[in-house]
């Protein structure tokens, strides 16, 4: 299930409310069976979205070391540092990603939760690596 992007707009009453009660929710299931990853990939969505970054990077965090070789944990993980301004570790990441079979080249470009990231050097360089791979898909 992959991560949707930090939302643009401020949550209503309602849904804030109703965001709470999903990670109360999320957070008791993920106490009792700490490796139930569909359980953390709800929470560590439903932390981002309520603006708990740094909550949501140790769950993607949990979640990287349970599934290492899924791309989209991966690039979830990238999300989460770039949220928290860890540009670098954001960019390993990617690259990792990358590595691991992620493709979604147009999202990654447009992901809001990159926008710190995409000011850097560190992007710059991934923005070649893309550039590179797909001039080698199209031959």
């Amino acid at each position: 299930m992959p991560k949707k992007s930090v939302a643009t707009r401020k949550l209503s009453a309602r849904e804030q409310r109703n965001l709470e009660i999903e990670i109360g929710f999320m957070e008791g299931i993920v106490r009792r069976d700490p490796s139930y990853v569909e359980a953390l990939q709800i929470l560590g969505d439903g932390l981002t979205r309520y603006g708990r970054f740094q909550e949501g990077l140790e769950v993607d965090e949990r979640l990287a070391i349970l599934r290492p070789n899924d791309p989209m944990v991966v690039y979830n993980l990238a999300c989460s540092y770039a949220l928290t301004k860890k540009y670098a570790q954001a960019a390993e990441s990617i690259d990792l990603a990358i590595d691991l079979g992620y493709r979604d080249f147009k999202w990654l470009s447009q992901d809001p939760d990159l926008r710190g990231l995409r000011r850097t050097a560190h992007f710059k360089r991934i923005r070649a690596r893309v550039k590179a791979l797909k001039a080698e898909a199209a031959s």
